[in-house]
């Protein structure tokens, strides 16, 4: 986790190109497609002729985040890797990063110099540069803009996958939902009892999955070792369910999701026990997991099974079948999402607040 700082500067103090210089003094760039960075009217990128991705995430106090358990360092870190995730789930390499960020006048200097930090520390670690972005002032809250840009020699898009595919995802999903519902708690224990110390013992994990999430470039690097080239792929930002049904409209198929491979966490399971939720339920509706889930050709099966942290949980079914979910007792049943909506503002679950991927069209 990360350290917080009690200084307290006005922005005013320093004013808007002040405020710049102090806060990107210190970016070095590190790929070769950069040219031009922080400083003039815009980026420049070379790419010598491959392919550009770009995306782009807006995260809004109250909507997507709650300062009131999430350190900015955190907040700047996470809205730097949702968006260095959207690149690798088209199979490219993150390259380039810009920032906006709008603060009202409750917000110091060594506020933004948090966020900052969160996003330069996701970019050293993903090897992207941070080349500009904007800052201005809100009327209330907090708002974060990132883009994102990246290369690729090969993009995969969501609407390749076809009959007989071997559906497939990184990781364990459910965690970060789980993270959530903790942190909501302790934080309506807090508004009871001000005075009271919050119970995160044995659940470090979960909510780092939650505060601190991270980009699954170690998958596409492995699926590259192993020669295995995905025929769909997608990361899982809003549940499970969601991205599956994704995958299969867009490619115009069917598929058979087996609930007994579905990958839980041992600890996402016993917290799912505690709230009175089916753990499969958290994996396919909890969301912001930020794991990939893609498809491979049946070919690839004994090249897959030999990779970590990889599960094939089902296969895609022919053209104008249903997505489907087989329980353990072998019952079929259509598969539903029930993920958050920040636009209808409205879920299953009224606890869970999470950030939207807005990149794409739902």
């Amino acid at each position: 986790m990360f350290e917080s700082r009690n200084e307290r500067t006005e922005i005013s103090e320093l004013g808007e190109f002040g405020l710049i210089k102090r806060l990107t003094k210190d970016i070095k760039f590190k790929n070769p497609s950069t040219i031009k960075g922080i400083g003039d009217d815009a980026a420049v990128m070379d790419y010598k002729g491959l392919k550009t991705l770009a995306s782009q995430d807006l995260l809004v106090e109250g909507v997507h985040f709650d300062l009131t358990y999430y350190p900015l360092k955190h907040l700047g870190y996470k809205a730097a890797v949702v968006n260095i995730s959207d690149i690798y789930a088209m199979n490219g390499v993150p390259t380039q990063l810009t920032a906006g960020i709008a603060v009202s006048n409750r917000f110091a200097v060594e506020a933004l110099e948090e966020i900052y930090a969160g996003i330069k520390l996701a970019c050293e670690k993903y090897n992207v540069d941070f080349v500009g972005g904007d800052t201005t002032a809100s009327p209330h809250g907090l708002f974060l803009s990132i883009s994102i840009m990246g290369e690729t020699d090969q993009p995969i898009y969501r609407s390749g996958a076809k009959e007989n595919d071997l559906l497939c995802v990184s990781g364990d999903l459910g965690s970060a939902y789980m993270g959530l519902l903790i942190l909501e708690r302790e934080k309506q224990a807090y508004k009871a009892n001000p005075d009271m110390q919050p119970d995160l013992t044995g659940v470090d994990y979960l909510i780092e999955r939650q505060l601190k999430p991270e980009a699954r470039g170690d998958i596409i690097k492995k699926l590259r070792e192993a020669g295995i080239t995905p025929t769909s792929m997608i990361d899982v930002s809003d549940g499970l369910a969601s991205e599956i049904l994704h995958l299969c409209t867009e490619s115009k198929v069917g598929c058979n999701l087996y609930e007994e491979k579905i990958p839980v966490d041992i600890k996402t399971e016993e917290l799912a026990k505690e709230f009175n939720i089916a753990p499969t339920v958290s994996a396919l509706s909890g969301g912001e997991d930020y794991e990939l889930l893609f498809t491979i050709s049946q070919e690839d099966y004994e090249k897959i099974k030999t990779i970590p942290e990889i599960s094939v949980i089902g296969h895609i079914a022919d053209i104008g079948t249903s997505a489907n979910l087989v329980s353990r007792d072998g019952k079929v049943a259509p598969l539903t999402a029930q993920g958050w909506d920040a636009l209808l503002n409205k879920e299953k679950n009224p606890e869970k607040k999470k950030n939207s991927d807005t990149n794409q069209e739902e």
